[in-house]
């Protein structure tokens, strides 16, 4: 009885009046303060007032039940098609709005409406999957702020082909933890492209430099990510690099005198397809023709697998002896082999010109190394 007063005085009240009925009416249902026959009739009620005429009204009715979960879904998706304001009421905190829902509601919505499901606190990988794939800037940085929301691996490799180019984006993204290796080294090749074209920069150390000096540093950035990547996360960026040019045999040559054996052999095992077990056991317990056969089954050739061959037998030796400095020792002594050859091939000559860059660098590194610990000690 009180519910049928209430709809034949909601008809001639005025809007203030109304606001402040639906407010309560909300409120009284969200906290049941009502028998179940009068439940009933305060949701037919409610579903009245979605068609009031005062935009304020259903305002109100949309704050009092946005964050009850025994809303009728009707009522709640009636709300979440309303104008701006009372929608975002709703699909901001509403429980009852499902992955589907939300989904939809991207799909169809603006961006401002994109932008409140991205604040949402409840943010399931399906529906950040969504925003994704669809969301611009803003509404993709409101999403990768939100700290509950979760995200696949593929998601976050999709955020980095799609807006990766955006240095707000990729700064975001870098910062993950969570990010997989290959989607991370993408983003260091955008960097390393967006610093090559900067104009400042190609003026004042000539375009053929920076590029030179670009592509050094993100191939280091590469090697120094394939030592720090998950186990998991290896063929991945191996098949990443492949399938992006970078895994040349300069750059597994630098990863290998750099000691990163397991991206080594994931990467020969990508290469040859003989099996990463049989991989692994040629490299750590194979005689020097064994490894070279098997680099030669992953394309090099003979004049190039003979330099990886002692390479791998100069790691293992300094492996076993647990020797500080392996990397620039490796690099050193296989200079020195490649450099006193009298008759090396013009693809070794090539290598030794590597492995002389890469020696210089390991010495600068360490340099760079001792004198931060000088100072640090010294403080």
């Amino acid at each position: 009885m009180i519910i049928q007063a209430f709809l034949r005085w909601v008809e001639t009240a005025k809007t203030g009046d109304r606001v402040r009925a639906a407010s309560a009416l909300g409120r009284a249902y969200v906290t049941a303060e009502m028998n179940s026959l009068d439940h009933h009739a305060a949701e037919m009620a409610m579903t009245f007032l979605l068609d009031d005429p005062s935009p304020k009204v259903r305002l109100a009715l949309a704050e009092a039940v946005a964050d009850c979960n025994r809303i009728p879904r009707s009522i709640i998706l009636s709300l979440a098609e309303d104008q701006p304001e009372t929608a975002y009421a709703v699909i901001s905190r509403s429980p009852v709005l499902n992955d589907m829902d939300l989904v939809d509601l991207a799909a169809k919505g603006t961006a401002e409406t994109r932008a409140v499901i991205a604040a949402r606190r409840a943010m399931s990988p399906p529906v950040a999957a969504a925003i994704a794939e669809i969301g611009g800037e803003e509404e993709v940085l409101i999403l990768l702020e939100n700290e509950h929301a979760r995200f696949s691996c593929r998601t976050l490799k999709r955020l980095s082909d799609r807006l990766g180019h955006l240095w707000s984006i990729r700064n975001r993204l870098l910062d993950r933890d969570d990010l997989p290796a290959d989607a991370r080294h993408a983003l260091v090749e955008k960097v390393g492209a967006a610093l090559s074209s900067f104009g400042l920069v190609q003026a004042a150390i000539g375009g053929r430099r920076v590029e030179r000096i670009t592509r050094e540093a993100c191939d280091r950035a590469a090697v120094d990510m394939a030592g720090a990547v998950h186990a998991d996360q290896i063929p991945a960026l191996v098949e990443h690099l492949r399938a992006t040019g970078r895994l040349t045999p300069a750059f597994l040559l630098h990863t290998l005198c750099s000691g990163r054996i397991d991206f080594v052999a994931a990467a020969i095992a990508n290469l040859s397809g003989v099996t990463d077990k049989r991989v692994r056991s040629i490299l750590s317990d194979g005689r020097i023709h064994a490894i070279r056969a098997l680099f030669e089954s992953a394309g090099l050739g003979s004049d190039v697998s003979a330099p990886f061959a002692e390479a791998m037998m100069l790691w293992r030796k300094e492996n076993r002896s647990a020797s500080v400095g392996a990397s620039a020792t490796i690099s050193s002594v296989l200079l020195s082999k490649l450099r006193g050859r009298r008759h090396a091939s013009e693809a070794s000559g090539g290598l030794a010109d590597i492995i002389e860059k890469l020696t210089i660098a390991e010495q600068r590194q360490t340099a760079r190394d001792y004198a931060r610990l000088a100072a640090r000690d010294a403080a």
